[in-house]
């Protein structure tokens, strides 16, 4: 990303890797069955029910009959596991850290796309999502601050180029970060904290790419860039078009079901506003991301330059995740029809898109001449919660933060009576940082006198936190980034007010983690597994299928992350 870098103490690995990337395509029976590619593509939102319905069909949708053809041809030759949980908290930063890493939260440093951190003090500029500018005195003591890492940090997250300067209308990545809106370091002379080097550990681009593998991401806000670990040194090519943005024309882009993209879609005013807020419109985005990974596919960057075809590369898919979740007052609504997960209408459509896409990327592998020595691994960042369309609440007014706020016992950027602020970090769970000195038991108390009023679950804190997490603070052997309390509400309540959301995710309920999980090659084996596993697992599969040690990984090592034993006995012994 930042270009190739090169470690020359790996050099048994690299001479491993470079003799599984042969220069010219071959066969898995030809090259000794080894797998030259890892192909990872997230379908955000994605439950392990929704592959298991849309590959053998459910009453309710599409006439009973299967609606993803090319998921379920995958399945005939892959492993499928249907007792997957994602990261706790389910937010699509931590989601992705352990598809990538390998670590929970606890390792990564990496709870939520806006979280908090006691050790940093605010950005230099306020973000585009409202995160304040302030202060930061070079080597004082830290004020902490919440940490902005969606796309409020970009120059201009209204634009699909994020207002990269001088970009063209669909480019941007790495360009578009503004450093005036990161949090800064008083500690190093308050420098900004890049994405990049905000999470804690190496990733599987920056182990790849060391051992001299090609490496390539694709994803939804240049904030998704940390991909390549600290440093920034472990992609080649990065390509987040920024999903926020206001909708714009797509010359030259078709989805894969023969949709034109040339022209809006869906022009109300609804849909224009974002991408993620239209059922056409995320299909039109998605579809730009696709063709960029079908020109890797080939053998070029994301754009159509000359390139090598990656060793380890892929993208995440928004589509059926904006298909669960939306209502799009006055053109239509997502979600399911009932617990047992039959897709309504909208879903039922972006499932099938999303299948056709995958079809398209299946087919460019073999026209290609890879299909048989990549490994296709297709999962979920996060699920989405309510299944149930009978279960959703938004509850906007009596939330876990808004109450602590009126206290006075949480940060001033992490309040909801912030008017003009980022908001506190609540979806469907209420992640909590409390003001210094504020006693956790006093706002223990403030939740469970209120426990009807916020719907509360399961209340974490103290021990029952620290068995997932870093002990919180700001001190030796403490952790600034962990929080203090963790509030997840009972199934389908939704800290929000939004009238154009049906469901959320970030939260530990079912609905939330347990996310599809496929992993194919046309020489595997089909079988399904119901043993417990989690997306964390990713990791170390992905380095191992390369031929590489996932103890490579410092996630790996620090929380002991196993690879996944049923592809590790399909895969060759290298």
């Amino acid at each position: 990303m930042k270009g190739f870098s090169l470690n020359l103490g790996a050099t048994a690995a690299l001479v491993a890797l470079l003799s599984i990337l042969g220069t010219a395509p071959e066969s898995r029976a030809q090259n000794g069955g080894r797998i030259d590619h890892v192909l990872l593509l997230s379908i955000d939102g994605m439950h392990a029910v929704d592959f298991l319905n849309c590959a053998n069909g459910v009453a309710g949708a599409n006439d009973g009959r299967p609606y993803c053809p090319n998921l379920a041809t995958l399945g005939k030759t892959g492993i499928n596991y249907v007792n997957v949980i994602s990261s706790r908290p389910s937010d699509s930063f931590p989601g992705l850290a352990a598809l990538v890493t390998g670590g929970s939260p606890k390792t990564t440093g990496l709870y939520y796309d806006v979280a908090y951190d006691r050790s940093l003090d605010p950005p230099m500029n306020t973000t585009g999502t409202g995160l304040a500018g302030g202060k930061c005195t070079a080597y004082a003591a830290p004020t902490g601050t919440t940490t902005d890492n969606d796309q409020g940090i970009e120059y201009d997250d209204t634009k699909l180029n994020g207002g990269a300067p001088g970009a063209p209308a669909t480019e941007g990545g790495i360009a578009s970060i503004d450093p005036t809106k990161l949090s800064r370091d008083p500690a190093t002379g308050c420098t900004p904290i890049f994405p990049w080097d905000f999470v804690r550990t190496n990733t599987i681009f920056s182990v790849v790419h060391s051992a001299g593998g090609y490496t390539a991401w694709i994803d939804k806000h240049a904030s998704y860039s940390f991909t390549a670990g600290p440093g920034g040194m472990g992609l080649d090519d990065y390509y987040s078009p920024e999903v926020d943005s206001t909708v714009i024309p797509l010359p030259g882009v078709t989805t894969a079901q023969g949709a034109s993209c040339a022209k809006i879609r869906d022009n109300t005013s609804l849909g224009v506003s974002a991408w993620a807020a239209s059922f056409e419109n995320i299909q039109c985005y998605d579809a730009l991301k696709v063709d960029a990974l079908l020109n890797q596919i080939a053998g070029k960057t994301h754009n159509g330059s000359a390139a090598s075809t990656p060793a380890l590369f892929g993208m995440n898919f928004q589509s059926v995740y904006i298909g669960e979740s939306v209502n799009e007052t006055g053109v239509a609504k997502g979600g399911y029809l009932n617990a047992a997960g039959a897709p309504g209408e909208q879903l039922l459509k972006e499932i099938e898109f999303v299948d056709a896409s995958i079809g398209q990327i299946v087919d460019a592998l073999k026209n290609h001449g890879i299909y048989d020595d990549t490994l296709l691994v297709i999962t979920a960042k996060h699920g989405g919660s309510p299944i149930d369309p009978n279960l959703y609440v938004a509850n906007g007014a009596n939330t876990p933060a808004t109450l602590l706020a009126k206290a006075g016992m949480i940060p001033f950027s992490e309040s909801p009576l912030n008017t003009t602020g980022i908001g506190a970090t609540e979806d469907d769970v209420s992640v909590l940082w409390l003001n210094p000195g504020a006693n956790v038991d006093d706002a223990v108390s403030i939740l469970e006198a209120n426990k009807t009023a916020i719907g509360m679950g399961e209340l974490y804190y103290g021990p029952s936190l620290a068995l997932n997490y870093n002990k919180g603070g700001l001190g030796d052997g403490l952790d600034p980034r962990t929080p203090d309390i963790v509030v997840t509400p009972n199934v389908g309540m939704t800290y929000s007010g939004s009238t154009t959301m049906i469901a959320d995710h970030g939260g530990f309920a079912h609905d939330d983690t347990n996310v599809m999980m496929l992993i194919s090659n046309p020489g595997f084996s089909a079988q399904s597994v119901a043993t417990s596993v989690t997306t964390m697992q990713v990791a170390p599969t992905i380095v191992k299928a390369l031929g590489l040690d996932p103890k490579a990984l410092d996630a790996v090592r620090a929380e002991g992350t196993q690879v996944l034993p049923e592809v590790a006995a399909q895969l060759p012994q290298y």
